[in-house]
């Protein structure tokens, strides 16, 4: 499973003009899913989403999390992330999961940071999707669940 996390003040997704979600200060996360994720993967990533200290403190040292801010979660489901250009130009997507795979886990993913507590919203899987951000900081992780970066 590979994420981009991205710190924001704000981010929303519209879809065929309409807003469908939107958050205030916390997170923006674009997930991808693998054909080889399991729910191990699952536990993983929603641990390192809800608990990744990116956050200012009252010093304004990245020390929190948003658990420890209350901060909101979007999270966008992003097949490409497994985009593979090592050949060509155009790129290959092999590694991500089939579509019921893949929305199957991408739920897993929102229901387990859910039950940590946290507000979370999410993008239409499978769509055509705008979606805006104001990112803060910028602050942007890459995240895998297997050992890759």
């Amino acid at each position: 499973m590979r994420a981009v996390f991205q710190r924001v003040r704000s981010a929303r997704v519209v879809v065929d003009g309409e807003q469908v979600s939107a958050i205030g200060p916390g997170a923006l996360v674009l997930l991808g899913v693998g054909k080889d994720d399991t729910e191990k993967d699952v536990t993983y990533m929603a641990g390192k989403i809800a608990g990744l200290r990116v956050f200012s403190d009252e010093e304004g040292k990245m020390n929190l999390s948003l658990l420890d801010i209350s901060g909101e979660v979007l999270v966008v489901s992003q097949f490409t992330l497994y985009g593979d250009v090592k050949k060509g130009k155009r790129p290959g997507f092999d590694q991500a999961a089939p579509p019921q795979k893949g929305e199957e886990l991408y739920l897993k993913v929102v229901e387990e940071l859910q039950g940590m507590g946290l507000t979370v919203k999410t993008g239409v899987f499978g769509a055509n999707m705008q979606v805006e951000l104001v990112n803060d900081g910028p602050v942007t992780i890459l995240i895998s669940s297997k050992k890759e970066f």
